[in-house]
């Protein structure tokens, strides 16, 4: 299991009241004409696939990322969770610049990483890894938060405090509508999780619950513990401008105003500059702001096109 990306079936009332209303409005005429569709719309992704290509990705942010690591398989899960982000930039290639970089004497083509990327990945990791990583099987987990439900509901009602409320598995099985063979599994990995304490009741051999959890802020929700926040990542600042190991700008060139060691001095008054006729802008005259940077001038404009 540490091999794949875990997914389970959803098996919530809200997702079957959903598939039964796509199921009905299959039969419509809006739903016909949309199943004549299909095919155009698959074709429009494949080619959208068809346009990627293969290329370096790289990750600026990788040594300030975070992992669980209380887990001896979280060493083949913390890969899942770089290859997601990799693959998430990959699929963004023609959104992201292509920079390059000497190697051995040959370019090499790669893009980078950003931190929209590493925010998709982090969500999509919550419900995939954080259930692969889940002690509980997805199952388990759902029967576990319909009897905190239970419970709940009924010490309000009752007035009493949860570890004295105590139930059987009838009232789940009356409760949640399951089946009694499907409680017997559930309930007894519980049990064995220690989520449940068993006593005994008040009939001969016959035995009741104690729920012994209690649900937190979204705990419903799959949660992967132990990564870094993106907001986190801005302060690790990484010039995007920069191309290579030698930190040249791509593109354009454009003066760099932060990042660069040595004294600044800003020169004042601002220095009136002429720009060639036959340059490409529109004005002839044009005031820059002039600063001093290792004995070289950067100049900054502050007026015109």
């Amino acid at each position: 299991m540490n091999r794949c990306l875990v997914l389970s079936v959803n098996e919530d009332r809200a997702q079957t009241q959903a598939i039964h209303r796509v199921q009905r409005e299959a039969q419509t005429l809006e739903g016909l004409l949309r199943r004549r569709d299909r095919d155009a719309i698959l074709a429009v992704h494949r080619n959208a696939q068809r346009l990627l290509k293969p290329i370096f990705v790289a990750n600026p942010y990788a040594r300030e990322l975070t992992f669980l690591d209380s887990q001896t398989r979280t060493r083949r899960d913390h890969m899942k969770y770089l290859t997601l982000i990799r693959t998430i930039a990959l699929l963004h290639q023609w959104q992201r610049p292509h920079k390059t970089v000497q190697h051995r004497g040959r370019a090499v083509e790669y893009i980078e990483v950003t931190l929209d990327d590493i925010a998709v990945a982090n969500r999509l990791a919550h419900e995939v890894l954080g259930r692969s990583l889940d002690e509980l099987p997805p199952q388990t987990r759902r029967l576990l938060l319909a009897v905190d439900e239970m419970v709940t509901a009924e010490c309000e009602r009752q007035k009493m405090e949860r570890s004295d409320y105590r139930f059987s598995r009838r009232d789940v099985r009356e409760a949640t509508g399951w089946g009694d063979t499907q409680l017997k599994i559930h309930l007894h990995r519980l049990e064995e999780m220690e989520y449940l304490l068993v006593h005994r009741g008040g009939r001969g051999q016959s035995f009741v619950y104690e729920l012994v959890f209690a649900r937190q802020a979204d705990s419903g929700r799959p949660t992967l513990h132990g990564l870094i926040e993106v907001g986190a990542l801005e302060k690790h600042h990484y010039d995007e401008k920069k191309s290579g190991l030698e930190g040249r700008l791509s593109g354009p060139s454009r003066p760099q105003v932060g990042g660069v060691s040595g004294v600044v001095k800003t020169l004042s008054p601002p220095i009136p500059m002429r720009v060639p006729e036959d340059d490409e802008f529109e004005i002839a005259e044009s005031t820059y702001t002039g600063a001093q940077r290792n004995g070289h001038y950067v100049l900054t404009m502050a007026g015109g096109k």
